[in-house]
């Protein structure tokens, strides 16, 4: 068996940036791919990424140590049956969905056990598709792995090996316990913003006034809602019984909300907001989750023509680049007059330094 050689079934945002990873940490593998999308392998393999195209899963996949399934969820049970006769018994097979308990009850019905673990990168971008791929989207971000019961821990380490050597952070846990999970910090997340946004949007004012001062505050903690459709239909679907479960408890705090207002109770109040205001507080800035960290700062300038160009330009002056840009017209719950937003975490604090040193009034989120 050719130890070296690895296969992706899809090659999308994360399968693309996860296959031009190994390509950067290991140049001599030899990297395969099968997508429904014969462009995409087109530039798969004229950006020196893989190796072979395959037209379909054949026997180019047979001699795997790693097959990464990164397609649609809604493929998976037919991929999972093609590949099952194609793997030798020293494969790993693995996945990059955001839940887990669906598709190791497929592997289970299928007897893949002893060759399956599951994996979910918890980084994306608001950009989909393999152009839009990236070797470091994965570095820092926490990589889960969810091993089944029957898969040799051998396989299991030297899996994790491979992730943590393509600089994402490995953590193994129980498929059961990661849907939980993940169903509370960011599936729960992605129902609240978009349904608080579909509630302004049913409640509007006939000119749109709550459209138009929705800014801010507002735009920041429904910023999830504008992801794909799809994808977050089919989460809702795979991992139901645990969002259902989660979103009765949470249903269950608002009501208790509810009851704190109506009776003006102020201990209770005063307490909902300091207990919340202390936990998001001692959340690390560093760490990386499944909803993608925004890095902005907000800054104050003076309202004269010019103002936003002399700050672009310093930036620019000293290879800062600026994601987006913007003035802040309701400043009710935010510092500064204007919203600058980068691509990572050095370039905003640099330009946090680059800015003071300028004398500009500069807050960090």
């Amino acid at each position: 068996m050719a130890s070296s050689k690895i296969g992706f079934i899809g090659l999308g945002l994360i399968g693309g940036s996860v296959a031009k990873a190994i390509r950067k940490y290991y140049p001599d593998y030899e990297i395969i791919a099968f997508d429904k999308n014969r462009e995409t392998l087109a530039l798969a393999v004229q950006d020196d990424i893989i190796h072979t195209a395959c037209s379909s899963i054949d026997d180019n996949f047979r001699e795997c140590r790693y097959i990464f399934l990164c397609a649609p969820v809604s493929y998976n049970t037919a991929y999972l049956s093609q590949l099952k006769g194609l793997m030798n018994p020293d494969c790993i097979l693995t996945d990059v969905g955001s839940v887990k308990t669906s598709i190791h009850e497929e592997v289970a019905a299928l007897g893949m056990e002893e060759n399956f673990i599951g994996g979910h990168p918890m980084a994306g971008s608001e950009k989909n598709g393999f152009a839009n791929s990236k070797a470091h989207l994965i570095e820092n971000a926490y990589y889960i792995l969810t091993p089944t019961g029957k898969v040799a821990k051998e396989k299991t380490e030297a899996y994790r090996d491979l992730i943590a050597s393509l600089k994402a952070m490995p953590l193994v846990l129980d498929y059961r316990e990661h849907d939980l999970i993940t169903g509370t910090i960011s599936h729960l997340p992605h129902i609240i913003a978009s349904t608080l946004v579909n509630y302004v949007r049913d409640h509007d004012t006939k000119d749109e006034l709550m459209k138009a001062l929705a800014a801010g505050g507002f735009k920041d903690i429904t910023r999830i809602a504008s992801s794909s459709p799809v994808m977050w239909q089919q989460i809702c679907l795979k991992n139901r019984s645990n969002i259902s479960r989660i979103l009765g408890g949470y249903i269950d705090a608002l009501e208790k909300a509810r009851a704190s207002v109506e009776a003006g109770n102020e201990s209770e109040l005063y307490s909902l907001f300091e207990t919340s205001r202390d936990y998001r507080d001692s959340m690390p800035n560093t760490s990386a989750g499944p909803i993608k960290k925004q890095f902005a700062v907000y800054c104050d300038i003076i309202d004269e023509a010019g103002g936003i160009a002399t700050i672009a330009t310093i930036l620019a002056s000293n290879n800062i680049n600026i994601k987006n840009i913007g003035i802040v017209h309701n400043r009710e719950f935010e510092e500064g007059v204007l919203r600058i937003e980068f691509y990572d975490e050095t370039s905003s604090a640099g330009a946090v330094q680059l800015l003071q040193k300028y004398h500009y009034i500069v807050y960090e989120t």
